[in-house]
């Protein structure tokens, strides 16, 4: 295999023509075999493979720079520069990263996963390099689905006034996760089925230098008017009219005409823009015909393509889509908007039932939440589903043009929490702290899949104001379905009644906290568990009962510690019962790596066996009882004082 003697740019740059068009075939059945074993983005990946090739025969890497947008189509380039023997660890802990990471690879020049910001990212570095007197190339790719995205924008106003060179590639496969939409969608489906410029300004130019006495000059004129032969032959030419050279389209899978553009672009002195047209899944037929299934999936079998694990329970997600709708039915005030991902936060049913209330605006988190704000104030009931990593990008648009004005918009965040395999910037472990520190804005998290749809059915139906929902990714959590109390304004709810221990946990943690409880019972404790429900507002009469009736308050969350759901909940304890101790259980205040969940969550302490661990440590008498089964051996529990705090 021509692959397995791939260790770096050198080694593609020697192989002939027809051996890199093997090397692109085994590239791509790597690929499927490694990705359906592990998971892991296939579709975006098969269809950059001869871009990533001609991207290392045209460019001195790791000295040159390539910047790739979202990163999840780096797999490629992973290959080419030397980490081949590491994808049978994927996405797995302390392996190989799904995305570009500079800790991994001198050849990753920057860290990305969310969309739209490559071209800003490459133009700082330009930018630094060219302060520093330094000379190598700047390269950044973005695909047209992060085209979308306002940051990409801001950043192109920003490069057409760079006096160096700096090259975006523009991966053109008309989607994004799912199949892009709006303005630019279809300016780019002209410039697709126009004639490439290149080719049409050789044909141009040479008719008019074969007239006599005249041709040349009247080349020399267009070329050197504002309105060029570009002018004529390409649509809109928003580029070029923002200053920046645009060349293309070329065909993506054309490894030697990618070359000789590259290497032309290089010579320029300012920026230029290379439209690439690629095919996202290429190569795999079951990806092809469904691009977007085959954007991120779990393990599958090569020769189908169907997944390797049916899915036997519904998801979080499942039970949101079926429940919106179900409302949706009923109220019709209500509209989902989502950013690019019908599929992934479950809209996709309620775009084709209420295909007039349903808005995909795109790779533009921003612009959902303020049109969500603006429906609001017409009157309507929005619903902006979205993950929770990529809501971050909105936290102006939800503090400034939805909660200032207190309007009822229902945010609901999927992949809250652990995400697992797709790393540091994906993890939904920040929104508790970045949503509660806002006024006006609801925020709660449902224990169980039927905690979901009443928690939904209050948002939409009973409350007025900014509220969100989070919950975690993967299949609903169905224990614990005897309990439900009915959503009230602020109140959680007492699951287990018991005495001196009380679990006080949200969302997720709520089924991590029964499996203490659980464990605790075979020990002789009798635990008190509490549903927080609310994470804002906390519910204080539940807080007062639980720290007149127990000496140890735990807090459990998945999220980080610092703004979250377990440190006003300890200031309360700590001012109104002193001598009630109160034991923090949260994900620790840093980013997060790759990693299945179960492991990520051992390895930070939340999974049970390790909580109880952390209990034992912070309070003596349940290490007293450790390994007994019946509770013997244990202090009476009206001997025991405790008077400290956290």
């Amino acid at each position: 295999m021509i692959l397995e003697r791939i260790e770096g740019p050198e080694d593609v740059k020697s192989l002939s023509p027809d051996e890199l068009k093997v090397l692109a075939a085994e590239i791509r059945r790597f690929l499927i075999e490694k990705i359906s074993v592990t998971g892991g983005h296939l579709a975006s990946n098969l269809g950059v493979v001869e871009l990533t090739i001609a991207l290392y025969l045209a460019f001195d890497l790791p000295r040159d720079k390539v910047v790739w947008d979202v990163g999840h189509q780096s797999y490629t380039h992973k290959l080419l520069s030397g980490r081949r023997e590491m994808f049978d660890g994927l996405r797995q802990f302390g392996v190989l990263r799904g995305f570009p990471q500079r800790a991994e690879s001198p050849y990753d020049c920057f860290d990305t996963g969310h969309s739209s910001t490559s071209i800003s990212a490459g133009l700082g570095i330009a930018q630094g390099r060219d302060l520093l007197g330094e000379n190598y190339a700047v390269v950044s790719v973005i695909g047209d689905g992060a085209l979308t995205g306002g940051m990409a924008y801001e950043a192109l106003n920003n490069a057409a006034h760079l006096r160096g060179n700096f090259i975006i590639v523009l991966n053109d496969n008309t989607m994004s996760i799912s199949r892009n939409v709006g303005g630019v969608s279809k300016y780019l489906n002209e410039l697709r089925s126009g004639v490439g410029y290149n080719e049409l300004k050789k044909q141009v130019s040479g008719a008019l230098l074969r007239i006599p006495v005249v041709g040349e000059g009247l080349v020399d004129k267009i070329s050197r008017t504002k309105s060029s032969i570009k002018q004529l032959v390409i649509p809109g030419m928003l580029f070029e009219d923002m200053g920046i050279t645009y060349l293309g389209p070329v065909d993506g899978h054309n490894i030697e005409s990618m070359k000789k553009v590259f290497r032309e672009a290089r010579k320029m002195d300012h920026a230029v823009l290379v439209h690439v047209l690629t095919k996202k899944g290429k190569g795999y037929p079951p990806a092809e015909k469904d691009p977007a299934r085959f954007h991120g999936v779990e393990p599958f079998r090569v020769r189908t393509g169907k997944p390797l694990h049916r899915k036997e329970f519904p998801s979080y997600t499942d039970v949101f889509s079926e429940k919106l709708c179900e409302l949706a039915a009923r109220d019709t005030r209500i509209v989902g908007v989502t950013a690019a991902m019908p599929d992934g936060t479950g809209l996709k049913a309620f775009g084709k039932r209420f295909p007039a209330r349903f808005f995909d605006v795109g790779i533009a988190e921003q612009h959902a939440v303020t049109s969500a704000a603006g429906m609001a104030a017409a009157g309507m009931k929005p619903v902006v589903a979205v993950y929770s990593s990529f809501l971050q990008r909105g936290f102006d648009q939800i503090l400034h043009d939805v909660c200032i004005q207190n309007l009822h918009v229902v945010f609901a965040l999927d992949r809250a929490g652990l995400v697992g395999s797709d790393g540091e910037t994906h993890q939904g472990i920040f929104d508790l702290s970045f949503l509660s520190c806002i006024p006006n804005l609801m925020v709660m998290a449902p224990k169980n899949r039927w905690e979901l749809e009443s928690e939904l059915e209050y948002a939409l139906m009973r409350h007025e104001g900014p509220i969100a929902i989070r919950y975690p990714r993967g299949q609903a959590y169905r224990g614990l379905e005897k309990f439900d109390a009915p959503i009230e304004y602020g109140k959680g709810e007492i699951l287990y009644e018991g005495h001196e221990i009380a679990l006080l946990a949200v969302g997720s943690m709520v089924s991590t906290a029964e499996h203490i409880r659980d464990k605790l019972a075979e020990e002789g404790w009798d635990c008190t568990l509490a549903n927080g429900r609310f994470i804002k507002p906390f519910d204080r009469e539940l807080v007062d009962r639980l720290a007149r009736r127990h000496r140890l308050v735990v807090t459990l969350e998945e999220n980080v510690l610092q703004g979250g759901f377990g440190l006003p909940v300890t200031a309360y304890i700590h001012q109104h019962a002193p001598e009630v101790k109160v034991l923090n259980i949260a994900l620790p205040d840093a980013y997060v790596e790759h990693g299945n969940v179960s492991v990520l969550r051992e390895t930070l302490a939340i999974d049970s066996d390790s909580i109880i661990r952390s209990m034992r440590e912070f309070y003596p008498p349940l290490a007293a009882t450790a390994g007994v089964p019946d509770g013997s051996g244990r202090e009476p529990s009206g001997s025991i004082r405790i008077t400290e705090g956290l």
